[in-house]
């Protein structure tokens, strides 16, 4: 069983092409998304926590009352 890529209602409305292209655009929004995340678990996912040289800076910060 084969599909007829010209049996899609897109595919009749808009071409071949122009289906092809939006799958594609599709394809390559969704690779660089994971793309982003990738990178953003490895520069943010080490649960090393804060590095030495910053240790105490935290006792620092002034937060407001409640």
């Amino acid at each position: 069983m084969t599909h007829d890529p010209y049996a899609d209602p897109d595919v009749q409305r808009d071409g071949r092409s122009a289906v092809m292209r939006r799958a594609v655009a599709v394809y390559l929004r969704v690779r660089r998304g994971r793309q982003i995340m990738d990178a953003y678990r490895k520069g943010y996912g080490d649960s090393r926590g804060i590095e030495p040289e910053f240790e105490g800076w935290e006792k620092e910060g002034q937060w407001p009352e409640d």
